[in-house]
């Protein structure tokens, strides 16, 4: 009993922020509060029978959060000793102070926005990615619908802010700070942030991100900042005239957990083993963009993109279902579903 109070008082000591239990430090002072907020959407939701929670869903974001975090403390050793490698040859040597910590989530917010970039532009990363992505509810849960296996490689893409020379708690500390708050704009309850939506990552930016309409793939991919995608070019502003629709095409044909945390892998796998492909071609399968194909049958997100804003450019007339990518045999159900809704 004195291990667990200790425990707790280590915690919330918000003087270990910036030591090795910072990350922890943040999580467990937001635990309650995502409960509380979670609670009062679910009631805001019930009472205006806006039906964006699912009991079944909420129960795999659940699942996979703890799963995620699993993972993440197994792997924790050795994502440190990764990153402590990078810093021990850091290039530079910086002096703690506020431009530091300024510097510190700037360049992390950014190593997510790339991070995230690759998530969605090559397979085998959407693989993990996609989890987050394949529930066709979008809600203050759903922040927690983790990639699961997204631990066995994030530290990767963080190791060159600690070869730039900010420690690798410092880092995580960021991060955790960051995906607290990208937790947060997970909502259909507040519309706009007026002058923050030219600055950060706001719950309308990041509806766009989840939407499987065409006009919005593959969009809005920071997390904390939204001037990133401002720079690159992948910002898109949320359109009422083209209501976003959740999830992911093709439908899942079941939404149990396994289905769902293994959808891509599986068909990947069947791709990979198509007879008579060449290596090279095996291993695009695996890195080049969702929707790739060998024979030229497949379209990516670009091409669908392309095709979408030539018929906007002709002022063709689009219909609901074509403003969602079609996907194999599952457009028709689509079309069904869609003109339901």
């Amino acid at each position: 009993m004195l291990f667990i109070f200790s425990f707790i008082e280590k915690m919330l000591d918000f003087s270990n922020i910036f030591k090795t239990e910072g990350p922890d430090v943040v999580y467990t002072w937001t635990i309650p509060v995502f409960a509380t907020i979670i609670f009062l959407e679910m009631a805001y939701s019930h009472f205006n029978k806006e039906k964006i929670y699912e009991t079944k869903d909420v129960a795999t974001n659940v699942l996979f959060a703890l799963l995620n975090y699993g993972l993440d403390i197994i792997m924790k050793g050795f994502s440190l000793f990764v990153m402590m490698f990078f810093y021990q040859h850091r290039l530079f040597d910086w002096q703690e102070g506020i431009w530091y910590w300024i510097a510190v989530f700037l360049a992390q917010d950014f190593a997510y926005y790339v991070h995230h970039y690759v998530d969605h532009h090559s397979r085998v990363f959407w693989a993990v990615h996609i989890t987050h992505h394949n529930s066709d509810y979008f809600n203050i849960s759903t922040g927690f619908r983790s990639p699961v296996f997204q631990p066995l490689y994030r530290y990767l893409f963080f190791s060159p802010l600690a070869f730039m020379g900010f420690h690798p708690w410092h880092i995580l500390v960021a991060y955790s700070s960051i995906q607290i708050y990208g937790t947060f704009v997970h909502t259909q309850s507040i519309k706009s942030m007026g002058f923050l939506e030219y600055i950060l990552v706001t719950p309308s930016h990041h509806r766009v991100h989840h939407a499987c309409n065409i006009k919005y793939l593959d969009r809005n991919m920071g997390m904390g900042l939204i001037i990133w995608d401002k720079i690159f070019g992948t910002f898109e502003k949320e359109d009422p005239k083209v209501p976003v629709k959740y999830g992911i095409y093709p439908k899942m044909e079941s939404k149990d957990p396994a289905t769902t945390l293994f959808y891509e892998w599986r068909r990947i796998g069947k791709d990979i083993r198509q007879p008579g492909l060449s290596f090279k071609d095996r291993i695009k399968y695996l890195f080049y963009s969702p929707g790739w194909r060998h024979d030229g049958t497949g379209k990516t997100v670009k091409q669908y993109q392309k095709e979408y804003k030539e018929k906007v450019k002709t002022g063709t007339p689009l219909k609901v279902k074509e403003q969602i990518p079609e996907s194999e045999n599952q457009y028709s159900q689509l079309i069904q579903q869609t003109e339901d809704k």
